[in-house]
């Protein structure tokens, strides 16, 4: 898609709009917490530790287009997520969507067709950019839609 626009994606069936709600978000918060811990545990194979990283970058894309007012829909919806980003976080996210796009087409590989394919350095870099995508979520939430801040961001702006 050359120039991806929320008309095009609402027209191609891509995505829909959505209201998300504040229970919403904090089950994808445990759930990318969750993912982002286990894929920490040295014990599990590189493969899995970066699916685990990856389905947590795919879950805070999920947060931000939820909060946007879409979700995404039907076949290709891990790189729409990814492919929305930039428009609602803006052209500085351009770097990250395509890193984790590159990312889901080596954890397609992982998932469907071979083993062994990911090595223990990519692990710790998908790791830490995942991380680092969720400080940026976390702030962009805190900025745009306070309604579903997390207890916890709630508790550090009232101190």
């Amino acid at each position: 898609m050359a120039t991806t626009t929320w008309k095009k994606l609402l027209e191609t069936h891509r995505v829909e709009t959505h209201v998300t709600s504040k229970q919403e978000i904090d089950d994808l918060r445990s759930a990318v917490a969750r993912n982002l811990r286990d894929s920490a545990i040295d014990a599990l194979s590189a493969d899995n530790r970066f699916g685990l990283a990856y389905e947590a970058a795919l879950l805070l894309s999920k947060m931000v287009l939820a909060c946007a007012g879409y979700r995404v829909k039907g076949q290709g919806s891990h790189q729409t997520s990814f492919l929305a980003l930039p428009l609602v976080l803006g052209d500085s996210s351009k770097k990250t969507s395509s890193y984790f796009d590159r990312c889901r087409r080596k954890r397609n590989a992982i998932s469907y067709d071979t083993a062994n394919v990911v090595t223990d350095t990519e692990v710790k870099e998908i790791l830490a950019k995942a991380k680092g995508f969720q400080q940026t979520v976390e702030t962009w939430i805190a900025k745009t839609h306070p309604e579903v801040l997390s207890s916890a961001s709630k508790r550090k702006k009232s101190s």
